[in-house]
């Protein structure tokens, strides 16, 4: 026999039993937390990209105007430039096991850039570089000169596999405006590059050997068509300096075919693009420029 309980402790016993199964249900249902921003530091620090050559693809017929971002070239003229074939897709990687940290990983993953060629003036601008990523931190400080704008890469998601809606709205702005690099300096550095794009990891890419070999251009961060960019996103993408350098990396086994989408407004009315990848041709390594390092905090 069950034992008696009074009506009243009765009702509070059923009102706490639904008070704790409503608020189960409501954290349940909660939708998690925004991933939080890295530092830029963090964030530039753990940026390297692999750089495929891809077919030639003329996308639609647009002009851009392009300001820097970076401090270091806040001088340098806006300009306006028409953007031209397809050349590269550059994505992420991590160096010899060094990987980026986790508050810093779910960035990364998703920093897929389409790079596409553009004329524009020489500039001449003389700069000292300096490698940020950990594994590479030993070597001494360049000197370099950039010459002409060659490429402006842009952010794209492959196989519709969009990044999560924070990480979308860092990555969507981040923008690089690449120049020719003077003078050629041979890195002559073996790596050990592993894929963190969830994309090519589903498709089998791991890992690829590469030997690092001489500097060719500086991409630098730039705003595209006075478009806003929000405080917090551009306290990060103004500080991604990314020295392309030429590997020489095996043949893939196989082709692997992508279909690319455009992340930026900018270009949101572009159409999917195919892409088809064979071999790596370069790769892109985070630099400070002039001593000016990204913030920490």
């Amino acid at each position: 026999m069950l034992p008696f309980v009074r009506p009243g402790v009765r009702l509070v016993a059923l009102f706490a039993l639904l008070v704790s199964v409503v608020g189960t249900n409501a954290a349940a249902a909660a939708p998690a937390p925004a991933q939080a921003f890295p530092s830029p530091l963090r964030f530039v620090s753990y940026l390297d990209l692999e750089c495929f050559p891809t077919e030639p693809y003329q996308p639609p017929d647009t002009v851009v105007v392009t300001r820097h971002l970076n401090p270091v070239l806040a001088d340098l003229p806006r300009e306006e430039t028409r953007l031209g074939e397809r050349e590269e897709l550059c994505v992420p990687v991590a160096k010899d096991d060094v990987f980026p940290p986790e508050d810093v990983l779910p960035f990364i993953e998703y920093v897929d850039l389409s790079c596409y060629r553009i004329e524009g003036k020489a500039v001449d601008f003389r700069l000292k570089l300096d490698h940020l990523n950990p594994r590479l931190a030993q070597f001494p400080t360049r000197e370099v000169a950039i010459l002409h704008p060659v490429q402006l890469c842009v952010p794209v998601m492959k196989n519709g596999v969009k990044p999560p809606d924070e990480v979308r709205r860092l990555v969507s702005f981040i923008d690089l405006k690449c120049y020719v690099e003077r003078p050629p300096e041979s890195l002559d550095v073996q790596l050990t590059l592993t894929h963190l794009n969830p994309v090519l990891l589903e498709l089998g890419m791991q890992q690829d050997k590469v030997i690092v070999t001489e500097n060719r251009q500086l991409c630098v961060p730039v705003q595209k068509n006075d478009q806003r960019i929000p405080d917090e996103v551009l306290r990060i993408v103004q500080w991604i300096d990314l020295e392309k350098f030429e590997v020489r990396a095996e043949r893939l086994p196989e082709p692997i075919t992508l279909e690319i989408d455009h992340l930026n407004p900018e270009f949101a009315e572009f159409p999917t693009e195919k892409v088809t990848l064979i071999g790596a041709r370069h790769l892109l390594l985070p630099v400070a420029k002039n001593g000016e390092f990204p913030p920490e905090g």
